[in-house]
């Protein structure tokens, strides 16, 4: 049988990945495949860099939390037009999550509002949820 906790526990489960992370940390969007894990080096291209607000997360809830404040880099780093696929969340050289991305409705981990990212574009962060699972 899986572990299963109650929502108070997944909520401060939750919770901590904030107060772990710290205040403000980087958030890269990048070309390519998802690194295997969080601990392996950067992959792809840059395409946009942003400091995320200090409170950057809200409140979990019902084993849920999502994107707290306003999530933009008003000027991309792309190179060229290229796709954005990937996102790290670091605090300082540490990655400390990442996941997938892609636009409304097409099934990423982040949704941006424009994945097709060229140089100088303001890119927009429209949806971040992290879920924990042992319902």
């Amino acid at each position: 049988m899986a572990l299963q906790a109650s929502t108070v526990v997944r909520n401060a489960m939750l919770d901590a990945i904030e107060t772990t992370v710290g205040a403000s940390p980087t958030l890269e969007i990048r070309s390519g495949a998802v690194p295997s894990s969080a601990a392996a080096a950067d992959s792809g291209t840059l395409l946009a860099s942003m400091a995320l607000p200090a409170d950057w997360l809200g409140a979990a809830a019902s084993g849920s939390k999502g994107l707290l404040g306003t999530w933009e880099d008003a000027s991309a780093d792309a190179p060229s037009q290229m796709n954005a696929e990937h996102y790290r969340i670091k605090q300082g050289a540490t990655t400390h999550l990442q996941g997938t991305v892609s636009g409304p409705g097409a099934g990423g981990d982040m949704i941006l509002d424009n994945p097709s990212i060229a140089p100088g574009q303001a890119v927009t962060i429209t949806s971040y949820n992290v879920t924990q699972s042992g319902a």
